[in-house]
């Protein structure tokens, strides 16, 4: 199971994030991906950072579909992998309608041929052909005019994984289609086969795959407990922000996470905090939120029981782990990083060693 983490640049000082993940870099961790959602956008600091590290894959996660034309995605992700010598992976998402329409004045219309057609034509784009599409979002060149098919003046000249961010049903099969990559969230391993997994291996049997074809990416928070009242704290402290997740992430009428943890057994409580917080009782949202669904979908608890779920999540399927690590300074954030990467390599060791004649 690989390690990664995902930072955004506008969460705080750049050079502190900078020193996040070159010191990350040299824990070992594998990936490091790069948000964008309504604050910097991932391109610039990704090719800032390939710049400072060496070894580490570095990822776009996600790029927004909507904020840009199919060909301005495949020009940042060649011009990316040119820059980091091969190290870039390419994260793609919808993203949802309050960040596409609200604040980039899209249509966040019929998202699911949005997204193929994408990844085709960035496919295409970055093999040195001439560029000649037609399909129902895009038409390359535009028709009716003087414009012939043309190719990038550079051709990418190494391979570019995509990965998709997807959480609906339609959405994930088409992932298990195209996709080298799922980045995936609301995650509980326990409800992922009926919730995920299925919709996923159901696009990977269309298309002839396989999942050893598809890299699990999966992400939450990580921390450390030192006894039981510290974990009671934490806990508590981490419902208002899954209330949030559940009642004010997308819109009015469309919630992805929402309806994925509604698909993973708590449909009626889902609903009821999104209720509350739409009519503004935020703290009875944050009410409705049980212990068991903060600890169900991170990656908090003592030493022995982030083992335990780590051991859980690589057993269901997850290929890369995505640490969001606690901590107040950046030091603390690099100790429950580096706690959390010696614990895949620990069980890592272990699975190896029992697999041993």
């Amino acid at each position: 199971m690989r390690t990664s983490t995902t930072i955004e640049a506008s969460g705080g000082d750049w050079r502190e994030i900078v020193d996040y993940v070159t010191e990350a870099e040299r824990l070992g961790l594998d990936i490091c991906w790069v948000a964008e959602a309504w604050g910097s956008e991932a391109p610039s600091p990704l090719g800032y950072l390939a710049a400072k590290t060496e070894r580490m894959l570095l990822g776009s996660g996600i790029i927004q579909l909507g904020t840009r034309t199919p060909m301005a995605i495949a020009r940042a992700a060649i011009t990316l992998s040119q820059i980091s010598q091969g190290r870039f992976l390419l994260g793609l998402g919808p993203s949802g309608p309050q960040v596409i329409e609200g604040l980039h004045g899209v249509p966040f219309d019929r998202p699911l041929s949005r997204m193929c057609e994408t990844v085709e034509i960035v496919r295409q784009a970055a093999s040195g052909e001439k560029v000649s599409y037609s399909g129902r979002e895009f038409q390359i060149p535009l028709p009716g005019g003087e414009a012939r098919p043309m190719r990038l003046s550079v051709r990418a000249e190494h391979d570019i994984p995509v990965y998709l961010a997807t959480l609906s049903p339609k959405m994930l099969h088409l992932t298990g289609e195209i996709a080298d990559g799922w980045l995936g969230t609301s995650f509980v391993p326990e409800g992922a086969k009926e919730a995920y997994f299925d919709h996923l291996d159901r696009g990977l049997a269309n298309a002839g795959r396989t999942r050893a074809d598809l890299d699990i990416c999966q992400g939450a928070e990580v921390a450390f407990a030192e006894d039981e009242d510290d974990l009671r704290m934490m806990v508590a402290g981490r419902k208002k922000e899954l209330a949030f997740s559940l009642g004010g992430m997308g819109s009015a009428t469309t919630n992805f996470y929402n309806n994925a943890y509604s698909r993973q057994g708590w449909a009626e409580v889902a609903a009821e905090v999104r209720t509350r917080w739409q009519a503004g009782d935020r703290d009875g949202a944050a009410g409705l939120i049980t212990d068991e669904m903060v600890l169900a979908t991170t990656l908090i608890g003592t030493e022995d029981m982030v083992r335990e779920r780590l051991r859980v999540w690589r057993d269901v399927g997850v290929d890369t782990v995505r640490f969001y690590p606690a901590g107040e300074t950046l030091d603390a954030r690099l100790a429950t990083l580096g706690r959390a990467i010696d614990l895949v390599r620990d069980l890592e060791t272990r699975w190896h060693a029992d697999d041993r004649p």
